[in-house]
């Protein structure tokens, strides 16, 4: 029996492992934790029985714990609660599906503790990653990647780990605006970019895969997970979708992973690995599919990749810049305060004004948040 507990359970990553646990009778779920939707939280209490629920939200966290006061669950909140589910004993391997920064400090907290991270919070390599993969050898604990490309690549290194690895080949669809000018892009409506051609995901991803944002992120991410440099990780839109991530070796070699954009395929390979097993769905059909097809990504009109590479090669404080000045961008646009143009805007006039600091602690990484907050508040 397996044992795990999630951050950001009630999220589009954290709903979908559920749906992996009910597919499988030998996950139990010990503990889990979201942000405020807790009408979602008491329905997955009640289903899966854990241990332990934590709320972000103080407030929202006492409401919940009178609505589930029959159930054998204890209630926290806050970061003390998150820290508290994270090193708790009894489970084995901590979904982090939480968005955002705050998730660096558990997940930590779990690698110390001894725990395999499925990971899915993007920001705490792409922020901390020079902290978070020399505390999972020093601890001896896996980091199990569950975004669909860093899996991709993952199960392409399988039985490779002894050959070089030449560079790494991160797939794109290019998103709802691929071929658009930025003059095109300027007029863009929220209700627009939350169209995503092939995946359905929560919405903050959604736009951020609209403006290549999160292809950086995810580029920034797979240098650390896979040590490697930037520039060994190039980014390959495939339209299609079919060809989630390729790795190519010194020999020219190239492995690839393909199947249909579902991702219950990297969470049950995470919660599983390195058993594979059934899984229900759509299978992909080569004949009707007829072709797949690349192209090169465009940096020009979408800037937020191209300035993905330029945090991640200057590394320091200025990755963890770049993704807070989108996570606010974003946000206003969702709340239609500013214009799509704008997110990449904001993100570049932060990285400008910030002084880079190298090898940063976490206190600094989060200042370094809160600094880009408090810049784009006095600006826009």
């Amino acid at each position: 029996m397996r044992k795990i507990a999630i951050l950001g359970s009630t999220g589009s990553i954290g709903t979908q492992t559920l749906d992996v646990v009910r597919a499988n009778k030998d996950i139990e779920v010990r503990a889990l934790a979201a942000g405020s939707n807790i009408r979602l939280l008491e329905e997955q209490i009640r289903e899966f029985h854990p241990q332990l629920a934590a709320v972000w939200e103080e407030e929202r966290a006492k409401e919940l714990a009178l609505r589930v006061r029959d159930m054998d669950v204890r209630v926290v909140s806050g970061m003390e609660g998150l820290l508290e589910l994270a090193v708790m004993p009894g489970y084995e391997i901590l979904v982090t599906a939480i968005v955002g920064m705050i998730g660096i400090r558990p997940t930590m907290a779990a690698m110390e503790a001894g725990k395999d991270i499925a990971l899915a919070n993007k920001e705490t390599l792409v922020t901390a990653g020079h902290l978070i993969m020399p505390l999972a050898q020093k601890m001896g604990v896996q980091i199990l990647p569950v975004d669909s490309e860093h899996s991709a690549i993952f199960q392409s290194l399988n039985g490779e780990r002894q050959n070089r690895l030449h560079k790494i080949l991160l797939t794109a669809s290019g998103g709802p605006f691929r071929g658009r000018t930025r003059e095109e892009l300027r007029t863009i409506r929220v209700e627009d970019a939350l169209k995503h051609p092939n995946w359905s995901m929560g919405r903050k991803i959604t736009i951020d895969s609209s403006t290549m944002v999160n292809k950086g992120l995810e580029v920034m991410e797979a240098r650390w997970l896979f040590g490697v440099s930037m520039d060994q990780v190039q980014v390959v839109v495939q339209p299609q979708s079919v060809i989630h991530s390729m790795v190519e070796f010194e020999d020219g070699a190239v492995i690839a992973q393909l199947g249909t954009p579902d991702m219950k395929l990297p969470i049950q390979y995470a919660l599983y690995y390195p058993e594979r097993r059934f899984l229900a769905g759509e299978r992909l059909d080569f004949a009707k599919l007829g072709q797949i097809t690349f192209e090169a990504p465009d940096m020009v009109n979408f800037e937020g990749l191209a300035l993905a590479y330029e945090a991640g090669r200057a590394g320091g404080t200025l990755p963890a810049v770049f993704n807070a000045a989108n996570e606010r961008a974003v946000e206003k646009f969702l709340n239609r305060e500013i214009g799509y143009l704008s997110i990449t805007e904001m993100i570049r006039a932060s990285m400008e004004h910030h002084r880079v600091i190298p090898g940063p602690s976490v206190d600094e990484i989060l200042a370094a948040e809160q600094e880009t907050y408090d810049f784009i508040e006095s600006r826009w």
